[in-house]
């Protein structure tokens, strides 16, 4: 889940994202470890932050403070992006059967 501005790029170093989701710089590296996010890197390796990913971060902070663990989080994130993904598929297929043509 990298996270980018709208021309795909990430735009805020770690310690800014900490501070704008008020967690620490630890915390988003474990979450990185744990597979919930994925930020973009530059040549050298520094982590740069999209505002996907600090959406992905708020998530994160809100699933925690409902009590799940990072398991949890885990799937929860996984399930969410799922169902997305169907209502889109659903959406065009729904798109595609409400053409005169029948979709064909």
């Amino acid at each position: 889940m990298a996270n980018r501005d709208s021309t795909g790029r990430g735009l805020y170093a770690i310690s800014v994202v900490a501070e704008l989701v008020g967690t620490g710089q630890q915390n988003i590296r474990l979450y990185e470890r744990r597979g919930l996010l994925t930020p973009e890197r530059t040549d050298g390796g520094t982590r740069q932050y999209s505002e996907s990913d600090l959406a992905v971060l708020r998530r994160i902070a809100e699933l925690l403070d409902e009590g799940l663990n990072l398991a949890g989080v885990a799937k929860v994130l996984e399930l969410e992006m799922d169902n997305a993904r169907l209502r889109r598929q659903l959406q065009l297929a729904r798109a595609r059967s409400a053409r005169p043509d029948g979709g064909d």
